[in-house]
């Protein structure tokens, strides 16, 4: 390459960037504009029905439809005005509406029918960027569920977190943890450092199944006691909660030796890998199967240590499975559209 075409090169790559610097921002705007309207008409449709009879609001909906679609084409159908005023209603405060959400994330967030959850979902979209398919991924595989599934094990964190007003440990963790993704096929010769092997080769969906705040520190992480090594399977940190989560991976049911390997695991962290700020660690036990009797008297009622044991399922559930794991069976989930 001579230097002209290597000045070619660079001055269009300089370019080309901010192109789509610019062309991203633009994108934002006219999302966060069109969020905005959207959210507008919903609350004038909904005063101007609120109150009256079904086949009154209708009659409104659809007049507004036609004279809408005359003068600006088919984007205020019937339906999607119905749907902007379900969407105020879902979100009747404005001031607390991402502005790096778009319509679509919206209209998969109005099908949530438990606000909790979808308040859940929208923020952890917000914070983590979701796209829509992966923020349809997390509502399909339960994500909220499965996190607060975890409230029964412990009720708060250790006191130097609490006062800092983060939030608990076990708001991180999942159970079950759904690793679809990992594209793991049942043989005979299927063992613990398959599914390693698979989570390392696809990092950035286990990150975002994990969820918020954690990055990959180490694989296999040794540490020597006495003279004996022993191997950490996988080592995250999460810079929301300051500190270290520790992953070991079993097949089988986990056993009390899984928790008690484990606990040293996190005692030894706790006491030589912290730096100055970190809080104490968390361990995870990822298994194919739990024994809640197991891990309630290995951990004793408090769980001081902060030590999970989580299922994975490898692969994508149904929903009346993940119900039955969550017992979630009596819940309305979602709405329908």
């Amino acid at each position: 390459m001579n230097e002209v075409e290597k000045v070619s090169q660079d001055i269009y790559s300089e370019i080309r960037q901010s192109i789509i610097h610019v062309q991203h921002k633009v994108q934002q705007t006219v999302n966060a504009g069109m969020v905005q309207i959207y959210w507008e008409i919903g609350q004038q449709l909904d005063k101007a029905c609120d109150g009256k009879q079904a086949e009154y609001g209708k009659g409104v909906l659809q007049q507004v439809s036609d004279k809408l679609t005359a003068e600006f084409g088919k984007g205020y159908s019937y339906a999607n005005l119905r749907n902007m005023r379900q969407f105020y209603r879902c979100f009747p405060n404005c001031y607390a509406l991402r502005s790096n959400l778009s319509w679509t994330h919206y209209r998969m967030l109005m099908r949530v029918a438990d606000s909790k959850a979808r308040e859940f979902y929208a923020e952890e979209c917000a914070a983590a960027g979701w796209s829509s398919r992966e923020l349809e991924r997390q509502i399909t595989t339960f994500a909220y569920q499965r996190t607060v599934s975890q409230q029964k094990t412990t009720e708060r964190l250790p006191q130097t977190a609490t006062d800092k007003g983060m939030a608990p440990y076990r708001d991180f963790i999942r159970d079950p943890y759904v690793l679809e993704f990992l594209e793991l096929k049942p043989s005979p010769e299927f063992y613990e450092r398959d599914i390693e092997q698979g989570i390392i080769e696809h990092l950035q969906q286990f990150l975002l199944e994990l969820g918020r705040g954690f990055s990959f520190v180490a694989r296999q992480k040794r540490i020597s006691l006495d003279g004996d090594d022993f191997y950490i399977d996988l080592v995250f940190y999460n810079y929301i909660l300051k500190c270290f989560v520790l992953i070991d991976l079993k097949l089988g049911k986990v056993k009390h030796q899984d928790i008690g390997q484990m606990q040293m695991y996190v005692n030894y962290y706790k006491a030589n890998m912290r730096n100055e700020g970190d809080n104490e660690p968390i361990g995870i036990v990822l298994c194919a199967e739990k024994n809640e009797a197991v891990v309630k008297y290995t951990m004793g009622s408090d769980n001081s240590t902060h030590i999970y044991a989580s299922k994975y399922m490898p692969y994508m559930p149904t929903e009346e499975e993940l119900k039955k794991e969550l017992r979630l069976q009596e819940l309305p989930l979602a709405k329908e559209e």
